[in-house]
């Protein structure tokens, strides 16, 4: 058993916990709080609007300091926040439920707060004396307690073992703390209501000021310009910053106040480099420059929601569709209008290994987009001024993922690196790589394969590779020319496993489908019992047949030592990236020179496929 109020009582209960607002929301219905005669109420009304603008207000700033692109200068700890961390602070809400149902007792024991007024300018004016006479020094004092060895270890440690401060790390902490938050913060609200200055106006702006302020010190990113300070040097010890509450987690043996450094200040208890880290992560000079990019593009409406700023709860799982997400899919839309017309491409998220930092920047352009023949060159200019911004940093590799190195629209990136022969930079498709994880997908007996994207630079590899180990591909292409240019390639011994067909009943005795264009059910229902489909086609096909076996796109599971990972890439599973991003990852760690773009070199296959092994990375 752990110590008393160190663990919530309905942290088993998993989303189910929500069901604990249920006699308040039964209280609402029955109780028909809209009607006039009901107006006394209205309380449990407000406890539901306050708490859901609570949750609110933790989602905002989670949302804009995890806006990479906006605020990646003045982040103060530079790691990433892991799946751990995340998975350790996925119940982070607890506390609402608490601070709710003792609202609810609350304004049942003291009747006179089920009929304040709107708002009192006077209890205003109370809440914030007792604030500074009462809740800034009381929390100071239980602050320093909690760092007591013994109190430490069974209570406050929780509340520190997360690495990364965010706003819901400010959440996740023992009841025994959310008690003690719950004293500090309602203290200066039941005096005001003593006082007969209470108002509802008063309680929503304290609680939500009050949550504002910690979601802000758990940021962990520098909002205040150091010039402030400068002009009014007393306002340093009226406010917290960011930098100000990170040094109190990174060292724990100073910076305890709630909100005014004034307590350390009289506490002996303030950090001497407070303000000069604060001028320094202010500045907005100490932007990280990756060795590795993977330079992504968005796949439709939905999928775009999936990245980490929007909701951690997608982002740190596979991307699905759920119901609630719906709702937000008209804003997502005008989203996308918005950065077709305007914006370029930008930073999601990043992870290190090894020491490096490796980046993921977004083309900001769907799916579809690539599709439309006006939308070409824009697409284009927006990947070539990434990789022109990437020489300026100094990044070593730059890998194109999926769209973005589309034959029909650079040629695989050959467009780029012809256009700018001096380039640093290296430039890398990865399709090697995803030829070698789909080719070692095939298992060894297989004698004949049927392939569909046949004359594409992953099908030409593909089906020359198999070729040469003697495994008879039937080619689908209408395109007679393009198969015989591929067939010529071949070594001549070789070329008679090469097989043009030109309709899908062609493989009606085929188990093994190797599908780089997508096929409909129609074309699905062509392939025997028990077929296996392997793919690389974006997006993936529809599983339509129950009788048949479906791989997922090309991929690998990142080595061990990955740091900082805390979102999955689109549909897979946690720590695997798409077999692109993987083979851009190698051809950095292996420190090769050369660009890979245009056409894949089938006799390095098999190279970058043990490099990719003697790294770490591992096939799923």
């Amino acid at each position: 058993m752990g110590a008393p109020l160190s663990s919530w009582p309905w942290e088993n209960l998993g989303a189910y916990k929500y069901l604990l607002y249920g006699p308040i929301i039964a209280k609402v219905i029955y109780s028909r709080p809209w009607a006039e005669e009901s107006k006394e109420e209205r309380w449990c009304v407000h406890l539901l609007i306050l708490f859901a603008l609570r949750g609110l207000t933790y989602q905002l700033w989670y949302s804009f300091s995890n806006m990479l692109f906006l605020v990646r200068r003045r982040r103060i700890i530079k790691d990433g926040v892991d799946f751990k961390q995340i998975d350790q602070e996925w119940h982070w809400d607890n506390f609402l439920i608490l601070h709710c149902m003792i609202g609810a007792v609350a304004c049942l024991i003291f009747p006179s707060l089920q009929s304040l007024p709107r708002w009192d300018l006077r209890g205003l004016f109370i809440a914030l004396l007792l604030h500074v006479v009462f809740s800034e020094p009381v929390f100071y004092c239980m602050h320093r307690v909690l760092h007591r060895p013994h109190l430490y270890k069974n209570y406050h440690a929780l509340h520190h073992s997360s690495q990364v401060p965010q706003s819901f790390t400010a959440g996740f902490a023992t009841p025994l703390e959310h008690l003690i938050l719950c004293v500090v913060m309602g203290v200066p609200l039941l005096g005001a209501c003593l006082a007969g200055r209470g108002a509802v106006g008063l309680i929503y702006g304290y609680v939500l000021l009050f949550d504002f302020l910690r979601c802000m010190g758990h940021s962990n990113v520098e909002i205040f310009p150091h010039g402030l300070f400068q002009s009014l040097p007393l306002l340093r010890y009226l406010i917290y910053t960011p930098t100000y509450h990170s040094l109190h987690r990174m060292e724990k043996k100073s910076n305890f106040c709630l909100f005014m450094p004034l307590f350390d200040l009289l506490g002996g208890t303030l950090d001497d480099k407070s303000w000069e880290l604060q001028k320094e992560i202010s500045s907005g000079k100490n932007e990280q420059v990756p060795d590795f990019v993977f330079l992504a593009h968005v796949v439709d409406v939905m999928s775009s929601m999936h990245v980490s700023f929007v909701f951690r709860s997608f982002s740190a799982l596979p991307f699905c569709t759920k119901p609630q997400m719906l709702l937000m899919w008209p804003g997502a839309f005008v989203t996308m209008l918005i950065m077709w017309a305007s914006s370029k491409t930008f930073l999601v998220s990043f992870y290190t290994l090894r020491g490096r930092l490796h980046q993921l920047w977004v083309v900001p352009r769907w799916g579809f987009h690539y599709f439309l023949p006006f939308a070409t060159d824009g697409i284009n200019d927006q990947i070539e001024q990434a990789i022109l911004r990437a020489d300026r940093l100094g990044v070593k590799v730059l890998s194109l993922a999926a769209l973005n190195k589309n034959e029909s629209l650079n040629g695989g990136g050959t467009l780029f690196v012809n256009k700018h022969p001096d380039l640093r930079v290296r430039v890398v498709h990865g399709n090697t790589l995803t030829a070698a994880v789909i080719l070692s997908e095939i298992p060894e007996n297989v004698t004949e394969v049927f392939l569909t994207g046949a004359t594409s630079k992953l099908g030409r590899a593909i089906a020359l590779y198999l070729s040469r180990k003697r495994v008879r591909v039937l080619m689908l292409t209408l395109s007679t020319e393009r198969f015989q240019k591929i067939q010529k390639e071949a070594p001549v011994e070789c070329q008679e496993y090469l097989v043009q067909v030109t309709k899908y009943q062609a493989a009606q005795n085929c188990k093994t489908w190797i599908v780089g264009k997508w096929i409909s059910l129609t074309e699905q229902r062509c392939a025997p019992p028990g077929t296996h489909f392997h793919q690389f086609v974006v997006p993936p096909i529809i599983s339509f047949r129950r009788d048949c076996t479906y791989g997922k796109l090309a991929a690998m599971r990142l080595p061990q030592d990955v740091q900082g990972l805390g979102t999955c890439e689109y549909t897979l599973e946690r720590g695997i990236v798409h077999a692109c991003h993987a083979g851009g990852l190698v051809h950095f760690l292996e420190g090769w020179t050369h660009h890979e773009v245009g056409a894949i070199d089938v006799d390095r296959i098999d190279v970058v496929w043990r490099a990719a092994l003697k790294h770490g990375l591992t096939p799923v």
